[in-house]
């Protein structure tokens, strides 16, 4: 049992219900005794774990270079990631004796993480003290937690449990049905094998008045069990999309001409195990290291079968106990397998069978893989420091992604490389667009945190991959328009059909983080609306806007449109707006209602 195992484990046996304990604690769930001697019996034997692993410390402070280099090491080594610094360049890794010799091989410093252990001992003291009932868990006994509210995961209140999380979906799809599907589209690992187990659920919004083909957004979350904020994320996007169907101009149309696919809890069993307190990774595979331990299971995101094992050991593990380990062959895991048909299902095969094919310009969808932690956007390759086909096109929409949710962007390889990822199958395999955010600065992210920083970023990056998913390898190279404002206020009180509204926005080719790199920009050149018709649709009208202080000649420019509304229907009409640049790139679509009576 590792560090990063047996402090979760010890927290969770102070502090949680017998119901709630890891499956492998079986003699608390199944013993005669109280509740309370049964959580205090398994506490002293995670203590006694936790002494015999103290005899042969292995966490380490690594001293980087500067914060680039860090934050590669922080991809590489995620699995044994415990704690981060980027402005002092450290990381602070539970590593074994290999990754040990490779680090010290290439020069790098490091010294033994004393600080950081003093603070895990003096936790571990009070968790021994406070007994069962106590509130910690996790590593965030560290850092600190939220109060413990009644919730199913003690301490963390804003995130909802598998069980929550399924609830929720279904309790979208019943209030939204002409929006909103939930589909059964695989198993976890204990289902297929005859425990109790999970489905593995597709939560689908679209507006299914509207026919045709339709650009599709795949998001997918919670792959690494213990990485809390990613599926509440993910589930927040969803209920936005639909809460916002009708009164927000930009949440409708996103509805009615694209669809977003949710697939919630990817990794189900183990995601029950983190939820106890586990600082728990991989699935529940129990063919691999033993039936009930601790590390046993395969890294899902090393499974997938496009480059699986590609670098010959060096981007996942062959240990069965490793956190990386890569499984037993190219997709063997039933949740890989229920990710990968899906793909499948949703998209077309847009690249070549070569390294250097590349997908068309034009290709349609995005996949977004939502992980913690690390503050980062990243796309491919992982396995190589070439760039991929569309890796240009790629950096420009992930620096995109990052002036949203100001993360650093860059491309996913690490300090060395990691392999059987899931871009394999949208990217690798299929030609679409991938990504993976990195969210905030702690697997168990404190609520403060996530609700004040990770969850807005982060949706308004969401929604900016929803309006550009037609066509994400040309459309985020253009200006973005937003601040959309009507005279009359034509938003909030119908007017009259006929009279004359005035629109208002603001166009700007600056939203890209250039914290890795310097995105071209240029001066606006022109812009358009639509009215409720959008230019992909055939009989759109375009309507010229102007500049507002008389020239399209910067790159951030003020905008004027005058919308006759003589001969419309009583209702809402949508009003679209975009873009273009002095290079000739069409930005994404803003969007604002426009009410008659």
């Amino acid at each position: 049992m590792s560090f990063r195992h047996t402090l979760g484990a010890l927290a969770a046996a102070c502090g949680l219900q017998a119901a709630t304990l890891p499956a492998f604690a079986s003699d608390a769930a199944t013993s005669s005794a109280s509740t309370a001697e049964a959580m205090a019996r398994r506490a002293a034997q995670l203590r006694d774990l936790y002494q015999q692993e103290r005899q042969q410390e292995n966490i380490f402070t690594v001293h980087f270079p500067d914060a680039d280099t860090a934050r590669r090491a922080a991809i590489t080594f995620h699995d044994a990631l415990l704690e981060s610094d980027y402005a002092q360049r450290t990381l602070t890794l539970q590593l074994d004796a290999e990754d040990v010799a490779r680090l010290k091989r290439d020069g790098f410093a490091m010294e033994r993480a004393d600080a950081f252990i003093a603070r895990r001992d003096a936790t571990l003291a009070r968790l021994e003290q406070a007994g069962p009932g106590a509130a910690l868990i996790g590593r965030n006994a560290i850092s600190g937690v939220d109060a413990v509210t009644g919730e199913s995961i003690p301490g963390f209140s804003c995130y909802e449990t598998v069980e929550e999380t399924e609830a929720a979906a279904r309790a979208i799809v019943a209030a939204h049905p002409a929006l909103a599907t939930y589909t059964d589209v695989g198993d976890s690992w204990e289902k297929v094998h005859g425990m109790a187990g999970h489905d593995i659920f597709v939560l689908k919004l679209t507006n299914q008045a509207i026919a045709g083909t339709k650009p599709k957004l795949l998001i997918t979350a919670a792959i690494h069990a213990r990485e809390y904020t990613t599926a509440p994320l993910a589930l927040a996007f969803a209920q936005q999309l639909v809460d916002g169907y009708g009164t927000d101009a930009d949440a409708t149309w996103i509805l009615d001409h694209h669809e977003v696919h949710v697939m919630l809890q990817t990794n189900p069993d183990g995601r029950k195990q983190a939820e106890a307190g586990l600082l728990w990774r991989k699935n529940t595979d129990q063919a691999y290291c033993g039936a009930t331990s601790v590390n046993r299971g395969a890294d899902l995101n090393r499974n997938f079968t496009f480059s699986w094992n590609d670098t010959n050991g060096k981007g996942s593990s062959g240990n069965q106990c490793n956190e990386t380990y890569r499984g037993a062959a190219a997709g063997s895991e039933p949740e890989v397998q229920a990710i990968e048909s899906y793909a499948r299902s949703i998209w077309a095969d847009n690249r070549g069978p070569l390294p250097t094919d590349g997908a068309p310009p034009d290709t349609s969808g995005i996949h977004l893989d939502l992980h913690s932690y690390s503050s980062l956007v990243l796309w491919p390759w992982g396995d190589t420091k070439g760039v991929a086909p569309n890796g240009i096109a790629m950096q420009t929409l992930g620096r995109k992604f990052a002036w949203y949710n100001k993360y650093t962007p860059e491309q996913s390889i690490g300090l060395y490389p990691t392999d059987g990822t899931s871009d394999g199958v949208s990217y690798g395999e299929l030609g679409v667009a991938a990504y993976t955010f990195e969210l905030g600065t702690a697997f168990f992210e404190s609520c403060a945190n996530y609700a004040g920083t990770i969850k807005p970023q982060n949706l308004a990056a969401m929604t900016y991959a929803a309006k550009v998913v037609r066509t994400p390898y040309i459309t985020p190279a253009g200006p973005d328009v937003s601040a959309l404002k009507l005279k009359p206020n034509a938003a909030t009180k119908a007017v009259t059909a006929g009279t004359l509204v005035t629109l208002t926005a603001s166009a700007t080719d600056l939203d890209f983080n250039n914290s890795k790199g310097t995105q071209p920009t240029f001066p606006i050149a022109a812009a358009e609306y639509y009215v409720d018709t959008p230019p992909w649709i055939t009989g759109a009208v375009p309507n010229a806007m102007t500049a507002t202080d008389g020239a399209f000649d910067e790159t951030t420019e003020g905008l004027l449109g005058k919308i006759g509304t003589a001969g419309w229907k009583k209702g809402n009409h949508l009003v679209y707006v975009r873009s273009q640049d002095s290079a000739g790139h069409w930005g994404a679509f803003s969007a604002v209602f426009v009410k008659t009576k």
